[in-house]
């Protein structure tokens, strides 16, 4: 491979961009797709671009079937969980998600709960959560839970959650929780969005103790990873 489609790869790692390197077999020629962008030696046509563009959310490698042995080798980030609030659900589901190969960051700026004694091994956030979501960033390979119960915590996160491009986000809580957390959505102009808030959060196994509760919100979070969010 070219060193300055490595360079472009490695800066898209950086960023945690999305792209597509389409390499033409016969000659080596290549190119590179994202987005907004093909751009290289090698021209595609309209609907091999498009047909690349594809590959950016599966985050598959293929023959291109609109051309003549061309390789698509899509690099996409690596899949990401921000967990807000490091309570007891949070200690649980830090390790099992970094396990299933998740980059695990807990957020909570409440130094008695985000401690390393309490999330050995795990990286800790003790900004509060808007400014850590702001400086993170909420891209299409992110996962966000809400687990503080705290709507101090939660609610700054979920505004900035709703209308980026985040995967998954879902908020713990009750029914009745949840209806009032979606009341002050409302009030901040994000009804439309609300929709996008798994809640009860994670799949109904039944369990009720945090390591169980963890279990079903991974799950949930893998589920719509591959399948979307119809299930």
């Amino acid at each position: 491979m070219k060193a300055v489609t490595l360079d472009r790869i490695a800066l898209a790692q950086q960023q945690r961009r999305a792209l597509v390197v389409v390499t033409r077999l016969g000659d080596g020629m290549q190119c590179v797709v994202d987005r907004t962008d093909c751009s290289g030696e090698l021209t595609l046509e309209p609907e091999q671009v498009a047909e690349a563009n594809t590959l950016l959310a599966s985050g598959r490698s293929t023959l291109l079937a609109a051309g003549d042995r061309l390789f698509a080798r899509a690099y996409v980030p690596s899949p990401r969980l921000l967990i807000v609030g490091a309570v007891h659900i949070a200690q649980a589901l830090a390790p099992m998600a970094a396990a299933a190969g998740f980059e695990v960051i807990v957020i909570d700026p409440r130094g008695a709960f985000a401690s390393a004694e309490r999330f050995p091994g795990v990286q800790l956030c003790d900004e509060w959560p808007d400014e850590a979501l702001t400086r993170l960033g909420l891209d299409a390979a992110t996962a966000l839970v809400a687990l503080s119960h705290d709507p101090k915590l939660d609610d700054p996160a979920l505004e900035l959650a709703l209308p980026s491009k985040l995967f998954y986000i879902g908020a713990l809580g009750s029914r009745r929780t949840h209806e009032k957390r979606l009341e002050r959505l409302r009030a901040a102009g994000l009804g439309e969005l609300t929709g996008r808030i798994h809640s009860p959060i994670g799949l109904d196994l039944g369990g009720r103790a945090p390591a169980e509760i963890a279990v079903s919100i991974l799950a949930e979070v893998i589920q719509v990873r591959y399948r979307g969010a119809a299930g």
